[in-house]
């Protein structure tokens, strides 16, 4: 069956392109073109753009021939269900943990002097026990999913490469920014999992 590889496609070919705007590079090339019109908006543009541009894969998934896997049964789907609503509340706790104001870039728009304010490593709350709590509410509602099909099986396995690949190229990101304060984070508390600590070569 090639839908499933077609799928999986989708999500990887999103997953360059999101990871291409997010760059600093993309970054700077606005900044270049548009001035501080760029500062203000790109994130909320960007965040805009992310969902409208996975509407295709979605469409994917439940336009193409596919195959059911399982269906998990009363009364363990009420348990899945809880993991999944645990997982939405914790991805909008992270949020606001980090301000979700400033994260869905709205605050930009409306508060331009923001820019200016040097940004703060959060290490408080979820963040305590995982450095991308955002990533691992993602992944935990992504795999509780009470049906799996072939192409839903397939999206998840993209988005899964893509979200861990992402946490790897923030974690350099983050360590650019905060240097010495993220290194020490980052040996006392997980990437993803929480309790699983990985110390790399600092």
């Amino acid at each position: 069956m090639a839908s499933p590889w077609l799928v999986l496609l989708s999500v990887l070919v999103y997953g360059l392109v999101h990871s291409f705007l997010a760059s600093l590079w993309a970054k700077v090339r606005a900044r270049r073109w548009f001035g501080a019109l760029a500062d203000r908006t790109y994130r909320l543009l960007y965040n805009v753009f992310a969902v409208v541009s996975f509407l295709p894969v979605l469409a994917l998934v439940g336009l193409l021939p596919d195959q059911s896997l399982y269906t998990i049964p009363f009364p363990w789907v009420l348990i899945t269900s809880l993991g999944q609503i645990t997982a939405v509340a914790a991805l909008a706790l992270g949020l606001f943990q980090t301000d979700a104001w400033s994260f869905l870039g709205f605050r930009q728009l409306v508060q331009p002097t923001a820019l200016d304010q040097p940004a703060t490593l959060v290490i408080k709350g979820l963040y305590r026990w995982v450095r991308h709590p955002l990533y691992t509410a993602g992944l935990v509602f992504i795999w509780l999913t009470p049906v799996m099909t072939v192409n839903l099986l397939a999206m998840n396995a993209g988005l899964t490469i893509y979200i861990v690949v992402g946490a790897l190229f923030e974690e350099r990101k983050l360590l650019r920014e905060f240097g010495q304060a993220y290194i020490d984070y980052r040996r006392s508390t997980p990437m993803l999992v929480p309790g699983l600590v990985w110390r790399p070569n600092d």
